[in-house]
């Protein structure tokens, strides 16, 4: 329980040092977001001075309180689940903006980085352990689309299969007309224009649990323990999964909470490209109209998702490792 208590209290830290940069930033940017709006509106009809004070106050951007007036009614907002109100797509609130993109993102970077984790991690337990064979030529194939930028992988898929090939959707996150629902030809639909943002994500990050599994292989099948199983004279499939990757697969837990921070931003570009409906493309969206309290909510997602991930893996860690448990 202390370090549970310690690891909680250090991750409330980083969320409110990370809420308070969030807060701060955007401010900085040159323009205002209240005149963008304004411009937008002024087609409509006149607008009155109490309208547009109406508004400076709903985007929180009271000059009369100041900055610091400002943050603490933003903490007051957030602490009521009052995210404000977006500018690109007012008049409606921005918990409902992110609520309409937020579940196409997590669908997609989700289960694209499951899956790359997942045979990273098997395809590094089984080179470790056939070293040597034909595995092993993964290496340089993986590490090559590792070192490749998301958005141009995404633009070459893009070109080949989608412009060339015609296999895959080049856009969007279903086909128009069809209405979101939890029905076969919405879901068949979405499956179909997700597989290839998802795809470009998986061969991207596959590379970085296989080298990392593959090394912690290595090491393990050195180690006393592992030699000893083997002596006993257990199974081949035994000594590798219980005794080896058991042990070698803690930096892998380790690095997948750390590595989702750039995963996520990764993605967020891939969404762009894709002018996939979710949190990158509106997050576009939001810088282009400097729409203070959209990129708020994003960039708020985006760190609590990180902190949350980190803690969960933190947590796993000492459930894997019974050392850890004692140092706690």
């Amino acid at each position: 329980m202390a370090y549970l208590g310690r690891r909680i209290g250090f991750y409330l830290v980083t969320a409110w040092a990370a809420i308070t940069i969030n807060f701060f930033i955007p401010r900085l940017m040159p323009g205002n977001p209240v005149q963008i709006l304004l411009s937008r509106l002024s087609g409509n009809g006149e607008l009155t001075p109490r309208m547009v004070h109406d508004l400076t106050i709903a985007f929180g951007l009271n000059t009369k309180t100041g900055l610091l007036g400002q943050y603490g009614q933003y903490w007051v907002q957030l602490f009521h689940g009052n995210l404000g109100t977006s500018v690109t797509y007012y008049p409606s609130t921005v918990a409902q903006v992110v609520a309409t993109a937020l579940p196409w993102t997590v669908i997609l970077i989700g289960t694209a980085t499951v899956i790359a984790y997942v045979i990273g991690t098997v395809l590094g337990t089984l080179s470790a352990w056939r070293r040597g064979s034909v595995l092993d030529g993964l290496l340089p194939a993986t590490t090559f689309l590792y070192a490749m930028p998301l958005f141009w992988l995404a633009l070459v898929a893009i070109e080949l299969f989608g412009v060339r090939l015609h296999w895959f959707p080049t856009s969007g996150g279903e086909t128009q007309g069809i209405p979101i629902a939890f029905t076969g030809q919405f879901l068949s639909s979405a499956v179909d224009h997700s597989i290839l943002p998802a795809g470009v994500i998986v061969v991207t990050l596959v590379a970085g649990p296989l080298l990392g599994m593959r090394n912690m292989m290595v090491t393990t099948l050195n180690q006393d323990y592992v030699l000893v199983a083997q002596a006993k004279g257990l199974s081949q499939r035994r000594v590798m999964v219980m005794y080896a990757a058991r042990n070698a697969i803690l930096p892998t837990i380790a690095n997948f909470a750390l590595s989702l921070g750039f995963v996520v931003s990764g993605a967020l570009l891939v969404e762009i490209v894709f002018s996939y409906p979710g949190i990158g493309y509106i997050l576009l969206q939001a810088v282009s109209n400097e729409d203070y309290p959209l990129m708020q909510a994003i960039f708020l997602i985006i760190v609590l998702a990180v902190l949350v991930a980190n803690l969960l893996a933190d947590l796993v860690y000492v459930v894997l490792d019974p050392r850890s448990r004692q140092e706690a």
